[in-house]
């Protein structure tokens, strides 16, 4: 089974591995076995590889430092096999032989730390390689007569050490993470909120709507008897409507005055018995200098010639006849007036003296004409005449209408503002939105000549530390995930998903793209850039840790165990 050459280095080998098999359960399974794998090597005097069930060798030749099985599962504690690798070019023979390797590599028990699987390559190649087994046993064959002495004891106090920074730092970036969680389901609380209030806002504005409507229709037909249409009534009828207007404001004004100087009047009589009686009954040998100048204003007042007489009786009549309202029998007839017509040949008249007038007085009065005509249409007593309809739009008439639009624009605006607050609702804030109550916030770092900038779901910059504008790197568009390779503890590379944020349409590029930004993200107590690279012509890549990133600690617990199991 095995070819001869050799044979002394390999009779030495042999002496070593097979009678030094294992580590501390000898009796169980050979040197470099993994928990997980040691079934496959109970039957004592026969081994089966691994992948390959129809290939059975002795017992004697697993771990002879000769592959004998093409997935390399007899050599579990040599280098033998080294050769099989997960990263060789395909076998393009079609022989049906499964040629993947079937075990992770040397497994390192490393009592007093935590266990650990190292490359094949590295087995017995005179390097101690305490980051992975510090134990030392992946030189157990002493090549060129090194000798690596067993430190998982102080290896392993240093790294529960850091594991429990490591784990209390976790603790606190989970715990503000939770926080985060919960101030962005109070954030989405607050918009629900919002849209619901915007909606019965919405309803009263299209009442208000509705109702200013129906008032402007009212207005229009109120103010449409006011409006002169086709031929406009002459001057008199004119002048007749804005004297009665007036008229019926001084009558009001009037009746207010006369009630409240009666009210003042019955105050000032009763005021003046008080003081009256006041002068009579106080008493002038009393030394109160106060009281003395209050009578003696009072005196002084009293001796005043008071000579209007409020009740003169022919005044109030006077008074009463003018308060009254206008009528055929009373005061002025308006309906007389509002519709009498200017004579015609008065008008004629006019015109044929104006022949006889220059130019430039002409030219005046004409400019005077247009001025009133446009008062009187502004107002609603002159029709427009030069407008298709043929009706002016009295002041009352623009003022209703203007509320009516005034209120629309007011509605649109609320539409506006719910659907914003809606589409904010249904926007990707991550998982459990937790970048919902980290939005506009910002963080940044200085690198070379420029600090780099991160906005949460809003820019990313890049600003000259020596002054000058900013470059905008990215909008916000989306989530995503990117694959990192990463190294494990047996110094394997592996891939490792992330979560990540695309900015995107940043400033063009000079003869480029348009700036972007991939935002890669992991598990960290604090929002930090950890640093920025430019992984091609103006696409650039930020490194952050930020709580957002970090799991529950039992779902952690969960992934960590499941990415050891999968680097094993």
């Amino acid at each position: 089974m095995k070819h001869t050459g050799n044979i002394f280095v390999l009779l030495g080998v042999i002496a070593c591995s097979t009678i030094g098999a294992v580590g501390s359960d000898a009796s169980s399974s050979p040197r470099g076995v993994a928990p997980e794998f040691a079934k496959y090597y109970k039957d004592p005097s026969t081994f089966t590889c691994i992948s390959n069930p129809s290939i059975q060798i002795p017992f004697s030749a697993v771990n002879d430092d000769y592959c004998d099985c093409p997935d390399g599962s007899d050599e579990p504690g040599t280098s033998a096999c080294a050769s099989i690798s997960h990263f060789s070019p395909s076998d393009l023979r079609d022989d049906g032989v499964n040629r993947t390797p079937a075990l992770p590599g040397f497994y390192c028990i490393n009592t007093g730390h935590k266990p650990s699987v190292i490359s094949f390559q590295r087995i017995n190649d005179g390097v101690c390689d305490y980051e992975v087994c510090c134990d030392g046993s992946d030189e157990w064959a002493r090549v060129g007569g090194i000798k690596c002495e067993n430190r998982c004891k102080e290896i392993g106090k240093e790294w529960r050490k850091n594991e429990e920074k490591r784990q209390k730092s976790l603790t606190a970036a989970v715990k503000k993470r939770r926080e985060l969680v919960t101030a962005a389901a109070r954030l989405r609380k607050e918009v629900e909120d919002r849209i619901s209030d915007l909606e019965v806002e919405i309803i009263a504005s299209k009442l208000k709507v509705d109702s200013l409507k129906a008032q402007l229709e009212e207005v229009r037909a109120r103010e449409r008897g006011k409006v002169v249409k086709g031929q406009p009534k002459g001057k008199v009828n004119v002048l007749a409507g804005l004297a009665k207007e007036r008229v019926e404001e001084l009558r009001g004004a009037l009746v207010d005055v006369r009630r409240e100087r009666d009210e003042s009047l019955a105050r000032v009589i009763q005021l003046e018995a008080i003081l009256s009686k006041f002068k009579e009954e106080y008493n002038p040998n009393f030394n109160d200098e106060g009281v003395k100048r209050a009578v003696r204003a009072w005196e002084d007042y009293a001796a005043r010639d008071h000579t209007v007489d409020y009740d003169d009786e022919t005044l109030n009549r006077d008074l009463d006849e003018i308060c009254k309202p206008d009528s055929e029998n009373s005061g002025i007839d308006w309906d007389h007036w509002e519709n009498e017509q200017d004579v015609e040949p008065e008008l004629g008249l006019f015109y044929k003296v104006a022949a006889y007038f220059p130019d430039s007085l002409i030219n005046y009065i004409e400019d005077k004409v247009l001025q009133l005509r446009s008062f009187l249409i502004s107002n609603g007593i002159l029709a427009d005449t030069s407008s298709d309809s043929g009706t002016a739009e009295s002041r009352a008439v623009t003022e209703a209408r203007n509320a009516v639009s005034a209120e629309e624009s007011s509605l649109d605006r609320i539409r506006s503002q719910l659907d914003d607050h809606k589409s904010d609702l249904n926007k990707n804030y991550g998982r459990d939105s937790v970048f919902r109550s980290m939005k506009g916030a910002c963080i940044s770092k200085d690198s070379g000549e420029y600090t780099y900038e991160l906005c949460w779901m809003e820019k990313t910059k890049q600003i000259p530390q020596k002054g000058g504008s900013h470059t905008t790197m990215g909008t916000f568009s989306a989530f995503t995930t990117v694959t990192v390779d990463e190294q494990n503890s047996a110094g394997k590379v592996v891939p490792q998903e992330k979560m990540a944020l695309e900015y995107t349409n940043g400033q063009t590029c000079w003869n480029g793209p348009a700036r972007s930004t991939k935002i890669v993200l992991d598990c960290g107590e604090k929002d930090e850039i950890l640093k920025v690279t430019e992984d091609e012509k103006c696409v650039y890549s930020m490194f952050v840790t930020t709580p957002a990133a970090c799991e529950d600690l039992s779902k952690n617990s969960n992934n960590a165990h499941g990415r050891r199991k999968d680097e094993l």
